[in-house]
């Protein structure tokens, strides 16, 4: 089941496709970011925000004023407000980097979720099915396995489990992606050996004495 879920999430991405990991229980938030981030994919391990794939439009809203703000921190623009205000601004962009900074450069819904332990994302899940997005999960023995599109057997509470399944998907992301950078190579090797061929000659030259 483990491969056969490493398989599909290596054809989405192969496809150009992005994979969002889910995982906000205490022992699965480590390894969530740190594969996440491996494989440069995007991941929620804080809270799951209620419309993050239903409500995409305005949590995109809630990303481009934490962006805005980041922005402005870095042009230097925050030395010229009163400190109090500063600390204020400051704290506002933790809290949403806390939330969201897994998803800040998630500009479209994803191709697909990988879930630890959809019992506790049950609300993730939910979205993902009302917008049709496949659903990759580690399934335990108080999940239905039915909800899930890929499940994947397996403990969902011990930590080294987790480690482990995350990993195994995060290698399925870069075994796609580099698929996809092979298919890139290959069409334009292709495209630039099409445009260096010689034109065939479908008529005989017929050279005159003013050619000469």
């Amino acid at each position: 089941m483990l491969e056969k879920a490493r398989e599909f999430v290596r054809n989405v991405v192969a496809e150009g496709g992005h994979i969002l990991f889910v995982g906000t229980k205490k022992q699965a938030q480590e390894a969530i970011e740190l594969e996440a981030k491996r494989c440069s994919m995007y991941y929620v391990n804080q809270r799951w925000l209620g419309g993050t794939l239903t409500n995409f439009s305005t949590i995109q809203t809630r990303i481009d004023y934490l962006v805005r703000l980041e922005d402005q921190k870095n042009r230097g623009e925050f030395k010229r407000l009163p400190k109090k205000e500063v600390t204020s601004l400051e704290d506002e962009i933790g809290r949403l980097n806390k939330h969201m900074g897994g998803i800040k450069e998630m500009t479209s819904l994803p191709s697909a979720l990988f879930i630890v332990d959809p019992v506790k994302e049950k609300n993730a899940l939910a979205e993902a099915k009302r917008m049709s997005i496949p659903v990759v999960a580690m399934v335990d023995t108080n999940c239905n396995p039915d909800e899930i599109d890929h499940p994947i057997p397996s403990n969902d509470d011990a930590i080294k489990a987790i480690k482990l399944i995350c990993s195994r998907i995060a290698d399925a992301v870069l075994e796609g992606k580099a698929g996809l950078t092979a298919a890139a190579t290959t069409e334009g090797g292709a495209e630039a050996a099409k445009e260096s061929e010689v034109p065939e000659i479908t008529e005989p030259l017929i050279f005159t004495p003013e050619d000469e």
